[in-house]
């Protein structure tokens, strides 16, 4: 599978449309969307093969690989990284309310 090649940042000689700087951040978002995605589909392949039972004699079909490994707790720090972040945004929130 391809992966997206990020453009170096650099100045441009004259001012891009915001249309143009609209479209490019669209498209790095995408990229940086894929990227997420494959690691959550590594994840999954890590979980599946320690869950599901396999009758395959090959420990590449059996076992979850390194990288499939890394991308499990990967996904899970960053999950629990936003939910850290969205429970202490909403406590900084009602700080004020309950100060008052």
């Amino acid at each position: 599978m391809a992966s997206c090649t990020r453009a170096s940042a650099h100045v441009p000689p004259f001012p891009e449309s915001s249309e143009a700087v609209s479209v490019e951040s669209l498209a790095l978002q995408a990229c940086d969307d894929i990227d997420s995605l494959h690691a959550v589909h590594r994840a999954y392949a890590c979980l599946e093969k320690l869950i599901v039972p396999q009758g395959v004699n090959d420990t590449e079909e059996v076992y979850p690989t390194r990288t499939e490994l890394s991308a499990l707790v990967r996904v899970v720090n960053e999950e629990l990284q936003r939910r850290i972040e969205a429970a202490d945004t909403t406590m900084q929130c009602k700080r004020p309310a309950n100060a008052s």
